[in-house]
């Protein structure tokens, strides 16, 4: 926990807390691998007060939709006062910031001094929007965005060529809101949200980004949360959006890298350079069938993974 006795902070008042700022910055996170984004609520300090000790590879501390407008400020100051005490977190943090237009680039401004990992971007339309944060942004920050208007699920394939623009969050709700579609469809065998899923993760492909998969509303349905997140496994996902810590554990479970994959993976690796040092890129193995190179990059890529 960041704070020992979270009682003498809750009784700060909320326009007082910018009066006990620490002078910690914790040093960016090194983690590259990222199955699980849990997203929590800064008016609850309780949560903000376990960032350093989560099990969730990323948290995103959300200033936008679940903050009504008039604790919008009280929310920021409360995210500026934990980070500012925070030495360690082994997640890898992240602000979820209003549309630029609407309070965002005011929080960049104010937090940009403090340690954290990157800012989510709501409601990003355009990538002249995406380059107007690098501008905002201290550069060892990352610039990630959430993806729930048309206009950018249609364009995002082409919002790639900012450096450290690397992650694409999909908000289906609000895309279907946008799409004049109702939020009935999405279940795990509707047509049209396979779609929306399948073209949402190769558009960030080509664009080179992570493509998060949406939020799970019903945080108590375990059964629904894990059927969603072995779909999208299926599909190229390799990270869930999360609702609390049971979702964050299932997450976790669904995309890691399983044993066998590993030592298929090792296997594969180690006969196709045997191999390949002897001049041949394409033999039978006894086990895993026909193997070339494509097979061998894809055993790299699940080590990496892993």
């Amino acid at each position: 926990m960041i704070f020992d006795n979270l009682e003498e902070i809750e009784k700060i008042e909320t326009k007082d807390r910018l009066k006990h700022l620490g002078n910690k910055k914790k040093k960016p996170c090194k983690k590259r691998i990222f199955r699980s984004n849990m997203m929590l609520n800064p008016l609850r300090l309780k949560h903000l007060n376990r960032i350093d000790n989560l099990p969730a590879d990323m948290i995103t501390l959300n200033l936008e939709d679940a903050i009504a407008p008039s604790r919008k400020e009280e929310a920021l100051h409360n995210i500026a006062l934990f980070l500012s005490h925070l030495e360690y977190s082994d997640s890898f943090i992240i602000v979820r910031t209003n549309p630029l237009d609407e309070g965002g680039k005011e929080e960049i401004a104010f937090l940009n001094d403090f340690g954290f990992d990157a800012v989510r971007v709501a409601k990003i339309k355009r990538k002249e929007e995406i380059l107007k944060v690098d501008r905002l942004l201290n550069s060892e920050k990352e610039i990630h965005v959430s993806l729930e208007i048309k206009e950018a699920f249609n364009n995002l394939a082409s919002f790639g060529g900012v450096e450290r623009f690397t992650t694409a969050n999909l908000g289906i709700l609000d895309l279907l809101t946008s799409l004049a579609l109702p939020q009935s469809l999405v279940t795990h065998d509707n047509p049209t949200i396979h779609y929306i899923l399948s073209k949402f993760l190769v558009d960030a492909k080509i664009a080179n980004l992570n493509p998060i998969s949406f939020m799970f509303q019903d945080y108590k349905d375990e059964k629904g949360f894990r059927e969603w997140c072995e779909l999208e496994k299926k599909m190229g996902f390799t990270t869930k959006a999360c609702m609390g810590p049971l979702q964050v554990k299932i997450a976790n479970e669904v995309f890691g890298v399983s044993e066998y994959e590993l030592k298929r993976a090792r296997e594969i690796k180690e006969a196709f350079e045997t191999s390949s040092s002897k001049g041949k890129n394409g033999f039978i193995h006894e086990h895993y069938g026909f193997i070339d190179e494509p097979i061998y990059r894809d055993a790299l890529l699940v080590l990496k993974l892993s």
